[in-house]
């Protein structure tokens, strides 16, 4: 997340709004109330209506059925603008997580709060993007110490693992091919993968000896 973070009070006014957006290039800004609680945000969708509506009287259908938008039109200050309450998640959830809510609400960007509603931070779709700026070294030895050596144990040393552009590849006999479906899983979740492939997983002829023994 990014820690410095632009807000604004319930009562800032429209105009104020704006400016803040465009001096600060953000698209939204979360509304804090207190001593910094995020109680909704002011987002650049929250501000068109009063475009939209700025010379033109809303008909009776955009009345009933955008009676959001036609109240945002006439609204000047931040507690009458916000979406609330504010979609947020919390410093310590997962950045899979954070991507699954905004693509969910459709939203660019959501604050950082702690367990009171205290603003921590925001994170955006760009700082999400950032974990596949790993690099490939750094990918294979994460994959390497804390699935392939755990998941595998005594035939890890016959795996390996090649990293390229993100991707994982995982080659060598494994010792049961139920285990596949597992390493696939473990390795996307390691941030920054972007694919995971495997070669020459067929099981050694120990390993299946071994295993028709145990189902013998």
């Amino acid at each position: 997340m990014t820690q410095t973070v632009v807000a604004i009070g319930q009562e800032a006014r429209f105009k104020e709004i704006v400016e803040t957006m465009q001096q600060w290039k953000v698209s939204a800004l979360p509304v804090l109330a207190g001593e910094g609680r995020v109680i909704g945000v002011v987002s650049e969708a929250d501000l068109l209506p009063k475009e939209e509506f700025r010379t033109a009287v809303p008909s009776r259908l955009e009345q009933r059925e955008r009676l959001d938008d036609v109240r945002k039109a006439g609204a000047v200050t931040a507690r009458e603008l916000m979406s609330a309450p504010a979609l947020t998640v919390h410093a310590g959830d997962t950045l899979a997580q954070a991507a699954r809510t905004m693509a969910y609400k459709s939203v660019k960007r959501l604050p950082v709060v702690d367990g009171e509603g205290m603003l921590q931070g925001i994170v955006s779709r760009s700082d999400l993007l950032k974990v596949f700026l790993r690099t490939d070294a750094d990918l294979a030895a994460e994959v390497r110490t804390e699935i392939v050596d755990r998941l595998f144990a005594g035939s890890a040393q016959k795996v390996t693992v090649r990293v390229e552009d993100g991707v994982v590849t995982l080659r060598g006999p494994l010792p049961r091919t139920s285990l596949l479906s597992v390493a696939a899983r473990l390795v996307r979740a390691v941030e920054g993968v972007v694919d995971v492939a495997f070669e020459d997983t067929t099981p050694t002829p120990a390993a299946m000896g071994a295993t028709a023994q145990r189902q013998h």
